[in-house]
């Protein structure tokens, strides 16, 4: 079976998009997983954070569903979701849609370039939960906000929020940033455990100054990652929360990828996070894979996105000349 992919990414958050829109694919639920698995090795031709599968909606003008590389199913994406965003606009011709996604249809927007010739596009991210059941996180308390869970740690105080896939952010100083210490409580609560049945995202959250922060998140079914979009959505909300930042002004996220904007929003008693930045293409290829053993697969030829690369490299220089003085 030949099929097409887009390697794309957001914030350095890299993906293998898949259109199922205008392409006569059909893949079952093992399929999607074991496709994940082979396709975003990364000792392999390709290698990816996961794949962006893109498909028909009755109720939207797009469908996205995010498998990681592991082959488990995420239920949000921030960063591949404006890739996705950029895929059905620029099909559809359209510079709003709405995209479903697992657990809400969300609104996508083309918008200024958050850098020089850096398409661009802003995410709708919700729903927000501080339940503990939404996680789920086993403790004896509704919600965890800026509290210790002694079985993790004494050194930090933590948030779990779920927006809607599970995130548990703590704000620390720069001298833990550098330490193993979430790499530590990343495996532990992404293993065998009776606090997170199911794992969950671990982001580290340093101040920079007002209105910027930087955000280093272990992400769930991928380790650490260059960027992940729904942690740096939650973690600029977390951070208005507490203080540091302020609802309805926007929020400078840097990470190791690049960077992004957000906009944390209250209505009434409901939160929502809009996420601003790029939807980078990388290049185009196809790939015959066979489905029954898909680890087997050939990669044809790469067609580059030259410019794109090129300026978001040079975004990614900035970034990073600007976090060696930061942190």
């Amino acid at each position: 079976m030949e099929i097409e992919i887009i390697k794309c990414h957001g914030s350095g958050n890299d993906f293998l998009l898949i259109d199922e829109m205008t392409n006569d694919y059909s893949f079952t639920e093992e399929e999607r997983a074991n496709l994940a698995k082979a396709l975003c090795n990364r000792t392999t031709d390709l290698g990816a954070d996961g794949i962006l599968f893109v498909m028909k909606s009755e109720i939207a003008d797009g469908r996205m569903r995010v498998f990681n590389a592991d082959g488990s199913e995420a239920s949000m994406c921030g960063n591949g979701l404006r890739c996705v965003a950029r895929y059905v606009c620029e099909l559809l011709n359209k510079s709003t849609a709405l995209i479903q996604t697992m657990k809400a249809d969300l609104l996508v927007s083309k918008e200024e370039e958050i850098f020089p010739e850096i398409p661009t596009y802003k995410v709708e991210i919700s729903p927000v939960s501080f339940q503990t059941s939404d996680l789920p996180l086993n403790v004896d308390a509704e919600t965890l906000v800026d509290k210790k869970i002694p079985a993790l740690t004494d050194e930090l105080k933590f948030t779990a929020v779920a927006v809607p896939n599970p995130h548990l952010i703590s704000i620390v100083e720069k001298e833990q940033i550098h330490s193993e210490i979430q790499k530590d409580i990343s495996e532990f609560v992404n293993g065998p455990n009776e606090l997170f049945p199911d794992g969950v995202n671990v982001s580290f959250v340093n101040t920079i100054q007002k209105g910027r922060i930087y955000v280093r998140t272990f992400e769930r079914g991928v380790g650490f990652t260059n960027a992940c979009g729904t942690a740096m959505s939650a973690s600029t909300l977390v951070t208005c929360l507490q203080g540091i930042n302020d609802l309805e002004q926007p929020v400078e996220v840097f990470n190791n990828g690049g960077k992004v904007r957000c906009v944390a929003h209250k209505n009434q008693e409901t939160y929502k996070i809009d996420l601003i930045g790029n939807a980078t293409y990388m290049y185009k290829t196809s790939v015959e894979v066979d489905l029954v053993n898909p680890a087997g697969f050939t990669c044809g030829n790469k067609e580059e996105f030259t410019q794109e690369n090129q300026q978001y490299g040079k975004l990614q220089e900035e970034v990073k000349q600007y976090l060696t003085l930061s942190l």
